[in-house]
């Protein structure tokens, strides 16, 4: 008899259960919006508070939702990439809790910059500028989808607990330390967010789920729980 026959031998799984979890929800959440999409995104999707549509479930659900399935393959890949290392260095709780804070974080940020752009158009009309009032009903029926924020977050701690690891673009095919490639991808969104360039993309969502990222790692790093696999 080997020593693997007396033993109890436990298997890691090849994907981690809560990246393996949110995978799946993903994809089932994009196989309902390909059955029912204007009741998927109207209902689940993010909208702003002033909206009709708005509901207080969305800033959660808003992240499982996706606008096509290259927005959800590439946002799932990277997930799949990044999140594994990060959840097997910070545990699997740690892990679900961090995903949703990022998450919830880039919902709010997002919103807190939607709030300052409906004062600003309210201050239009206000002052009688007639394109204003269309974009105000423009901001509240758009809804913001996609696990992007919550992704940024993943690799933010990726980069935080892996430095120095080698990341390489396919295209263009540049490599550089986890560090720097998050710190220019970091760097982009905030330009493009600021300027106004690349319309349609939630900027300021991507770099809140960062944000919340980088201060969760580092309340656990200061307080010496970083790298062990409890809550705190």
């Amino acid at each position: 008899m080997s020593y693997y026959d007396q033993q109890p031998y436990e298997r890691r799984p090849m994907i981690p259960v809560v990246t393996r979890n949110i995978l799946i929800v993903n994809a089932i959440f994009f196989i309902a919006t390909l059955v029912n999409e204007n009741f998927m995104v109207s209902t689940f999707g993010l909208f702003y508070p002033a909206s009709q549509y708005f509901r207080w479930w969305q800033p959660l659900t808003h992240m499982f939702m996706h606008g096509g399935f290259w927005h959800l393959f590439f946002n799932m890949y990277t997930l799949f990439i990044f999140g594994m290392a990060v959840e097997r260095t910070i545990g699997e709780r740690k892990f679900l809790l961090f995903y949703f804070i990022c998450g919830l974080g880039a919902a709010a940020l997002h919103m807190g910059v939607q709030a300052l752009q409906a004062a600003s158009l309210m201050n239009q009309m206000a002052d009688g500028v007639s394109k204003a009032a269309a974009l105000y009903a423009q901001l509240k029926l758009t809804p913001t989808v996609g696990a992007s924020g919550a992704i940024y977050g993943v690799l933010l701690g990726y980069a935080f607990l892996y430095p120095e690891n080698r990341m390489t673009l396919l295209f263009p095919p540049v490599t550089l330390s986890a560090k720097w490639m998050v710190l220019i991808f970091l760097g982009i969104e905030l330009l493009t967010g600021v300027t106004g360039t690349l319309d349609g993309v939630a900027h300021f969502a991507h770099l809140g789920g960062a944000l919340f990222a980088w201060l969760l790692m580092t309340c656990w790093k200061k307080s010496g729980s970083l790298y062990n696999q409890s809550w705190w």
